[in-house]
């Protein structure tokens, strides 16, 4: 017995120093100080953090980032936290192992924080969309490993430092939609790649080694380009020899060639003046002629350069906290998520934490005044149970639509994502959860404008899950958009109502029709289309035979069978999903008919189940990182 006591000591010490050794529960705890007194004398909105004194800052803080042995915050990633106010003193600049900073697209106000002078190691920092302003820092040879730095967007004045052009190591300088003035400095930076000045109130001439750019990053600007000096006339050198002197003419021979030249001048001035006076009237309106061609070529250029950047416009909602224009989603780091009905669908990793899903439009039939107009429309839908549009873009070669990523995927991976693959195990009151907020959704779109709005493409890779656990659905409208989908394709998506497959039309009946499908899948767990002895079997055809054959048991997903008491519900649920999947539009229910069903059924039945399931009525399914939300 005293052996296994010892053992047990020994091995109960190893374990412990290993967790020393390891620094397991540690906290940088100097750093941990900072950001509390950082964000204590802030304004912010506490939703978009989760800083708490009792929990570990490596672990745990949102947008905090340590080294490996969780000793030093080494980034601090805030984007769109609801900032607001000056940066107070001794907080952030106390964080002297730091490498990257993004506090962007907040309100913080202010002058550039002197006490970032202390941030001797800093690579990147993005101050972008604040409300920043005074002249930048003097000195901008502190932070020597600079590779990336964008203050745009704010309310910088004064003129751009000399110091930048020290930075060696610097790639990407943004000073765009700010107040700086005076001239730019001679930046001759290697390793310089992005560079963007647009408009300020810069003046003079633009230098040399930054013509490698467009001249679309100085615009808005009163600046001139430089161009190449012509090469100076040779000066003869202080020591070179004198000419020789040559032989001189005699006088009368020099008297000769001083008369001949006056006679020749003479002439010359009179054949000009001559012609001058019968060619006044087709020479006067020369200089007006090409002035009027220099005004029209500089009236060209400016509207050229307005139609450039225009056309890299993105445009945003008013609560959207997100700011990028096209180039940085052209930069970011690209996932495809699927291709589905209306297009091409990836997740897009911007500079820092951001992460947006951008759906790339196929076969767009309006116009751009008509899809701005229904974006417009879409875009002011707010609702738990409707997926926020958050900005969208239109040329005429890309049209692109951009939402919030859900880290979780979609219901459509949840239900049959492979196994090994993160795929969720549904509970019946998740299901339940999911039904109810997708049905709310759909209600709501079809309220909006006047009763005419259809969402057009109700499936569970549109539906995901919001903070409450709730269905929520995405992709709204954009049916109305597009080209006409293919029978064939109608087909074999298994949410088509049989009527859209003759005329192509979605309808709030047709609507209806799809989420009978999304009910028929929550309970069965079966694709809405799956292959049976090589035949396509769409899943209501399957369910009504099997209901018919009074074999109901068999209908429903085996991983709901284990729990007991909700067998009513499941029925209930059944008949509802086959009741909105009739064939004839007319007699299905109108969606808010189905949510006071839906809800009905989750109300009268929980009270009735053992308090043993309370475990599942608040669990949620585990998050899919790797799954695709929005392909569709």
């Amino acid at each position: 017995m005293d052996k296994k006591l010892s053992l047990l000591f020994i091995f109960s010490a190893v374990f412990m120093m290993g967790l020393m050794f390891l620094g397991v529960g540690a906290d940088p705890v100097e750093d941990k100080q900072a950001l509390l007194d950082f964000l204590h004398n802030m304004h912010h909105d506490s939703s978009h953090l989760n800083w708490d004194a009792n929990s570990y800052v490596c672990q745990n803080w949102r947008g905090v980032t340590c080294n490996t042995d969780q000793s030093r915050v080494i980034a601090l990633r805030l984007p769109g936290a609801g900032l607001s106010g000056p940066i107070p003193n001794n907080t952030l600049s106390l964080l002297s192992a730091l490498q990257t900073l993004s506090l962007r697209s907040n309100g913080i106000t202010g002058p550039f924080p002197s006490g970032f002078s202390q941030l001797k190691n800093l690579t990147t920092i993005y101050l972008q969309f604040n409300k920043f302003s005074g002249p930048l820092p003097l000195d901008f040879s502190v932070w020597n490993n600079l590779t990336i730095v964008n203050l745009s967007n704010n309310s910088f004045n004064g003129s751009i430092p000399f110091s930048i052009s020290n930075l060696a190591h610097l790639t990407s300088l943004v000073l765009a939609n700010n107040a700086l003035s005076g001239e730019i400095p001679d930046l001759n930076i290697p390793s310089l790649q992005e560079l963007n000045l647009a408009n300020n109130n810069l003046s003079g001439v633009v230098p040399i080694p930054l013509l490698k750019f467009p001249s679309s990053v100085f615009a808005g600007n009163n600046l001139t380009f430089a161009t190449a000096l012509a090469p100076a006339l040779p000066v003869q050198p202080p020591n070179a020899q004198p000419p020789k002197k040559t032989r001189g003419i005699s006088e009368p021979a020099l008297l000769g060639v001083i008369i001949g030249g006056c006679v020749l001048v003479f002439l010359v001035v009179a054949v000009f003046m001559i012609a001058s006076w019968y060619g006044k009237e087709d020479a006067d309106p020369k200089p007006v002629k090409s002035q009027k061609k220099k005004e029209v070529s500089v009236k060209k250029e400016a509207f050229e350069n307005k139609k450039s950047q225009d056309k890299n416009k993105i445009v945003f909602f008013e609560d959207c906290y997100l700011a990028f224009d096209l180039e940085d989603l052209l930069r970011a780091s690209a996932e495809i998520l699927g291709k589905g009905t209306f297009g091409m669908t990836y997740k897009a990793a911007l500079d820092d934490v951001t992460t947006v899903v951008v759906k790339r439009l196929k076969e767009v039939t309006v116009g751009k005044r008509e899809f701005e107009q229904h974006m417009e429309v879409v875009g002011k839908i707010k609702h738990d149970n409707v997926d926020a549009l958050k900005a969208y873009f239109y040329s005429k070669e890309e049209k692109l639509i951009v939402y919030e990523y859900y880290q979780q995927g979609s219901i459509s991976a949840m239900l049959h994502g492979r196994s090994g693959e993160g795929r969720s195990s549904l509970d019946w009151d998740s299901r339940l959860r999911i039904a109810i907020g997708a049905a709310r959704g759909i209600a709501h779109i079809h309220a909006q404008l006047g009763g005419k709005l259809v969402h057009g493409n109700i499936k569970a890779s549109n539906i995901f899950l919001n903070s409450q656990g709730y269905g929520c659905i995405s992709d709204i409208g954009l049916a109305t958009l597009m080209n006409p989908i293919s029978p064939s394709a109608m087909r074999l998506a298994g949410y088509r109502a049989p009527e859209i497959i003759d005329n192509r039309k979605a309808t709030h009946a047709s609507d209806v029709y799809s989420f009978g499908v999304l009910l028929l899948e929550l309970l069965t767990g079966k694709s809405p289309v799956y292959t049976r002895s090589e035949e396509v079997v769409p899943l209501v055809r399957w369910v009504n035979s099997v209901v018919r054959e009074e074999w109901t048991a068999e209908v429903f997903d085996v991983q709901l069978l284990r729990y007991p008491n909700i067998e009513e519900e499941m029925v209930e649920m059944l008949q509802l999903g086959l009741a909105c999947a009739a064939r004839v539009p007319d007699q299905r229910p109108k969606i808010q008919d189905v949510v006071v069903r839906v809800e009905e059924i989750r109300r009268v039945n929980t009270g009735n189940r053992p308090s043993s399931e309370s475990r599942s009525e608040v669990s949620t399914p585990t998050p899919q990182p790797h799954q695709s939300p929005h392909a569709n």
